[in-house]
């Protein structure tokens, strides 16, 4: 075999293994994206994501979609325009106190940045906790601050942190901030904060310790610049449980107790405000017998009482011989039918003892 001759097998051997090769490569990754449980989903919240970012670009924040990379896509499926948040603070009951601070620390240095530029002190903090017993309304009060202040909101799922591949779960936190940083001013909240940010210990897994890891450092990238208005907001009922890391980057901490009878009374009157209701409701009894109740148990409790009018509806619109009944309209709510809702949830919490987990939970 001459030389030429050998020269035109070894290169048919290259070619031939080239092309094996490539199609390996191909078939695998076809597999990995076809086989990946999570791939359809991934492409939704690409979807999700990019529909929501060219909503903030209208408003005015210039966002270059095609520059942002696939994890940031995934976390801007959590986005949230202020515009699109429906809760105010008309619709909270109770809390004057914490509002008119979160107003004071928060919202106006935020909206008025030009009263406040040359003092750093008067900055608002880059960590707020909202911390007490589950149902007073921390949710609430998170997404009614973005609302008032015209912050974007990503209500942060922890679980996408989450990735089976080593190293997706960081590269995922380093995306929140830095796509936080190119929607500011923007809230990051935290829902049971306490579960993604809890105490560290030797038996935290290597990857969810360096996901921890990573995501406070990006924070003290945050607190460190004070021209950044990102804001990292939590929501826990178990304040002891959090890393003493955290809670030193969250220093404006607000108790969401349990509403007190006054409380409670508000709560009252804004949860029935646009309900048919009988005259002779007596706000200031339903506050007392119902201590202890969070306002989620009040706003239960007063569903309960509505469900009481479409029960007696059913049972006044039977039809009897010769004398046929019907009635258009329900009944309003009576003062009755409140204080029997009220046992009813006062003995559903005691039967499964979230009234005494709730009165004595132990937070400061």
């Amino acid at each position: 075999m001459d030389l030429s001759s050998r020269k035109v097998e070894i290169f048919g051997i290259i070619l031939r293994l080239s092309l094996v090769s490539a199609v390996s490569f191909l078939g695998v990754k076809w597999l990995m994206k076809h086989l990946d449980p999570t791939a359809k989903n991934k492409q939704n919240a690409k979807e999700i994501a990019e529909k929501r970012l060219k909503r903030i670009a209208k408003n005015g924040k210039s966002v270059a979609i095609d520059k942002l990379n696939e994890y940031e896509l995934m976390i801007a499926a959590q986005l949230i325009h202020p515009d699109d948040i429906s809760i105010t603070w008309k619709d909270i009951a109770g809390l004057d106190d914490v509002i008119t601070e979160l107003r004071e620390e928060i919202i106006l240095p935020i909206m008025r940045r030009d009263l406040f530029e040359h003092s750093i002190l008067s900055l608002p903090p880059k960590g707020i906790l909202l911390y007490g017993p589950p149902g007073c309304g921390k949710t609430l009060i998170a997404k009614a601050t973005a609302k008032e202040a015209g912050m974007n909101f990503i209500n942060l799922d922890v679980s996408c942190l989450t990735d089976k591949w080593y190293g997706e779960s960081q590269k995922l936190a380093a995306a929140l901030f830095t796509l936080a940083d190119k929607i500011q001013p923007c809230i990051i909240f935290i829902d049971e904060i306490d579960s993604f940010l809890r105490d560290r210990s030797t038996n935290d897994h290597e990857a969810t310790a360096m996901m921890k890891a990573q995501f406070m450092s990006w924070w003290d990238g945050l607190i460190t610049d004070p021209k950044s208005s990102i804001i990292i907001m939590g929501a826990t009922n178990r304040p002891r449980d959090l890393d003493r890391a955290i809670l030193r980057r969250m220093p404006a901490a607000f108790n969401i107790g349990l509403p007190r009878t006054p409380q409670r009374e508000q709560v009252l009157k804004l949860i029935l405000s646009k309900e048919p209701k009988e005259e002779n409701i007596d706000f200031h009894q339903l506050a007392v017998q119902t201590d202890g109740f969070s306002c989620s148990d009040l706003m239960e409790m007063c569903r309960s009482a509505a469900v009481y009018r479409v029960k007696d509806f059913l049972n006044l619109e039977k039809t009897k011989k010769g004398d046929e009944v019907f009635y258009d309209t329900l009944r309003p709510i009576a003062m009755g039918d409140l204080l029997y809702a009220a046992e009813k949830v006062r003995s559903a919490k005691m039967l499964c003892g979230s009234f005494h987990l709730q009165t004595s939970l132990d937070v400061e």
